[in-house]
């Protein structure tokens, strides 16, 4: 009876926390000058230094992508265009901000739990709030705006490499031409697609943040609790990608 109690109990001992930590977030919204450094900082972080991964993952994620579809389309009957008809709307409307959210969960929200976990097991956090500071002013906001706000951007520049990837597979492996490849990505085209997909990096960039500096933030247990709130940071982000995911897409397509 005690352990069913605490099942039930501690989901949402957890997600009080979590609102209570978010809204506290929001309130502090308005002492910019306050984290203006730390933003920056962060962006830097969060999105410069995750280029060159987010730039391998998206470019072989095209590339695959090109391959199977030509391989699955060997038929005269069909004309090649349809190839870039289908690599282009897959990124643009899933494999863009998917595996970038994937990639930046391991990358950037485990490392978020882990600066902000040491930071809570070795008292640095108690230390801010004995100054007078806003512990999470300081250093969650930060945290959130810059991947509610460097998400975005990767997702665009993950796109592009990506559909350029295709495009360099296609041409060297004599599937179709660039021309054949741009006529059928044009073809299907929808404005709101890239707009749809900017949505979701938007939503997944808030709720990795949001979940590995909650993760972190209430971390205890020592260097083995910093371990487990990375983990759980990680997986959990993944997780709630996946649900935010299939979410938006059956409320906005």
């Amino acid at each position: 009876m005690a352990v069913s109690s605490l099942a039930i109990t501690t989901p949402i001992r957890n997600l009080g926390l979590y609102v209570l930590l978010l809204v506290k977030a929001f309130g502090s919204l308005g002492e910019f000058s306050l984290y203006r450094k730390n933003l920056f900082t962060q962006m830097v972080r969060t999105g410069i230094d995750s280029i060159p991964i987010v730039a391998l993952a998206a470019g072989f994620s095209g590339a695959v992508t090109t391959v199977q579809t030509a391989y699955q389309l060997v038929t005269p009957f069909i004309p090649k265009s349809i190839i870039g008809s289908i690599v282009a709307p897959s990124l643009i409307l899933e494999l863009g901000a998917v595996v970038t959210g994937f990639i930046l969960a391991g990358r950037v929200g485990a490392r978020i739990a882990a600066e902000l976990g040491t930071m809570r097991v070795t008292e640095q956090i108690d230390a801010l709030e004995a100054m007078g500071l806003n512990s999470v002013g300081y250093l969650i906001v930060p945290r959130v705006l810059a991947g509610v706000i460097m998400f975005p951007i990767l997702y665009v520049f993950a796109c592009f490499v990506g559909i350029g990837g295709g495009i360099l597979v296609a041409q060297i492996g004599g599937y179709l031409s660039i021309g054949e490849f741009v006529k059928g990505a044009r073809e299907f085209f929808q404005p709101f697609d890239p707009i749809f997909g900017i949505i979701k990096s938007v939503v997944f960039g808030f709720a990795i943040t949001t979940i590995s500096c909650y993760k972190g933030y209430f971390t205890g247990g020592g260097a083995e609790g910093v371990g487990k709130a990375t983990t759980e940071a990680a997986v959990m982000s993944c997780v709630y990608i996946l649900l935010a995911d299939l979410l938006l897409a059956v409320l906005l397509l």
